[in-house]
């Protein structure tokens, strides 16, 4: 398969997953194959809470569409456009995927198969249905990529290199693991936001989408404020307080009521609205329902902290406080060319020997 046969099939992929938005599905006659896989997709993304109840239809939704939304031929054009796939020798990439939040490892995936190599998929038990049906449609479209595409259920085998993402305990079983393989190892990353006091309300309101989409799972979500000394957190409140509906959501309620009463047995100071708590501490990973804070009186000693803690970070949210800083509200939306923690995949999988 040429590039430009690659990339058109992932055009037309992004086409399907467009018909399909929480209020709005539309089932369009000029998107290949909607006979065979419409039905079955809206089907599938009703009973995906069943498989995982943090899949809400309304969180399947956002990120089908930011897919669609990615997968245009502008963007993909601009994306690869940087390489030079002209050197390419296909090899077996094993891939061993999040679950956290819906279709997270579908970049990893896309990156393999535009790339021209062969992915060994192991999904997440938490995640085990939306890629391989995306796969089917993929395969439908172009069926050059039977032979590329396949899913292992036990253990990998006969891979060259591969891509995994897990926790920093599961990161040190893969270092080990896949010692001897050309490898890019996830481990746990977590997003802050660097408030000023400045912002307005619309602002803090994105904020929020920053903080609760996919109910805080995924490492994009920020976690973690630093807010100037002497802070108030009333208009913060103020304008988080349009995502109370998220404490109607089971899981997240039984979290935040278990998460608040660990909190208050160990005597910890909390500041609460009734489904979200704060708590001053310097770790970046907060629990569900939480999001840590910290004050600071220097921006430059912020800074410092922000560049040397850089490891641990995967977003900083802000008013271009610092480079690459991301606008209030966009955690979520990463463009195509956005790599997790700033590891370039293309650049691993075309230069893999």
């Amino acid at each position: 398969m040429t590039l430009e046969t690659k990339k058109s099939v992932f055009v037309e992929l992004g086409k399907f997953l467009k018909q399909f938005s929480e209020n709005n599905t539309i089932r369009k006659s000029d998107v290949l194959h909607n006979d065979l896989f419409f039905d079955d997709f809206e089907k599938l993304i009703y009973l995906s809470q069943s498989h995982n109840g943090w899949y809400t239809p309304e969180q399947v939704y956002f990120a089908i569409q930011s897919w669609a939304n990615a997968l245009t031929e502008e963007n993909i054009t601009k994306w690869i456009s940087n390489y030079d796939f002209t050197e390419v020798k296909p090899k077996n990439v094993a891939l061993i995927l999040a679950g956290n939040i819906p279709l997270v490892g579908f970049h990893d995936f896309l990156s393999v198969l535009i790339t021209g190599h062969n992915a060994l998929v192991k999904t997440s038990s938490n995640d085990q249905h939306l890629l391989p049906f995306l796969a089917k449609y993929i395969i439908a479209v172009n069926p050059e990529f039977n032979n590329k595409i396949t899913f292992v259920e036990g253990k990998l085998e006969n891979f060259d290199a591969v891509i995994a993402t897990g926790s920093n305990n599961t990161s040190r079983y893969f270092e080990y693991y896949f010692k001897d393989k050309p490898s890019i190892i996830r481990k746990n990353r977590n997003s802050a936001a660097v408030l000023n006091g400045k912002e307005s309300k619309e602002q803090l309101e994105a904020l929020g989408e920053d903080i609760f989409r996919y109910f805080g799972l995924g490492c994009r979500n920020v976690s973690k404020l630093f807010v100037p000394k002497g802070y108030s957190f009333d208009v913060f409140f103020e304008g988080i307080f349009k995502y109370q509906d998220v404490i109607h959501y089971e899981k997240y309620a039984n979290n935040y009521d278990y998460n608040k009463a660990v909190f208050l047995m160990s005597n910890f100071k909390l500041l609460d609205n009734g489904f979200l708590t704060l708590k001053e501490d310097t770790s970046y990973a907060s629990p569900i329902s939480s999001v840590f804070y910290e004050f600071y009186e220097s921006p430059e000693d912020l800074k410092n902290r922000l560049k040397t803690d850089a490891e641990q970070i995967q977003c900083i949210v802000s008013t271009d406080f610092t480079e690459n800083s991301i606008p209030f509200g966009q955690t979520q939306n990463p463009q195509l060319w956005d790599y997790a923690d700033n590891v370039d995949t293309i650049t691993f999988l075309l230069t893999t020997k």
